[in-house]
């Protein structure tokens, strides 16, 4: 096996690097915004990340009683939950549910497999924020 010389590697790696940084710079910049709710849909995305935010993804949503949105996982983010009407429980793996009402906020940390059901008798109403999460 052939070894490439050392100035070589670091000649590839700094063009490399330079090369990111060039395309991050050019990148279009998040600007503010307003955006309407739309209470018609179960679930309305407000913002999707990159390059409309610098990696938050946030959305709208409304869940008719006994409705649930589904089991998934925060992966590498976290995320919160602005309830603005009705009761309902976030369901977390391997933990007790955290029973809420409006208005409220709910924090799942990374890495957390969970679903949000709604367990009153009319709609729940909230928005869910995702971030990247510095992990230690």
């Amino acid at each position: 096996m052939k070894r490439i010389p050392l100035t070589v590697f670091a000649t590839v790696l700094f063009m490399s690097i330079l090369a990111l940084a060039t395309l991050y710079s050019q990148a279009p910049k998040p600007q503010p915004l307003t955006l309407r709710l739309e209470s018609t849909e179960k679930d309305q995305p407000l913002l999707r990340g990159v390059p409309q935010t610098a990696g938050m993804r946030s959305g709208f949503v409304r869940l008719k009683p006994g409705e649930t949105v589904g089991w998934h996982t925060t992966g590498k983010n976290e995320e919160s939950l602005v309830v603005l009407r009705g009761r309902g429980e976030a369901l977390v793996a391997g933990k007790p549910s955290l029973s809420f009402t409006a208005p409220a906020f709910v924090y799942i940390p990374p890495a957390t497999r969970h679903n949000v059901a709604n367990t009153g008798d009319g709609p729940l109403v909230y928005v869910y924020v995702v971030a990247p999460a510095k992990m230690p």
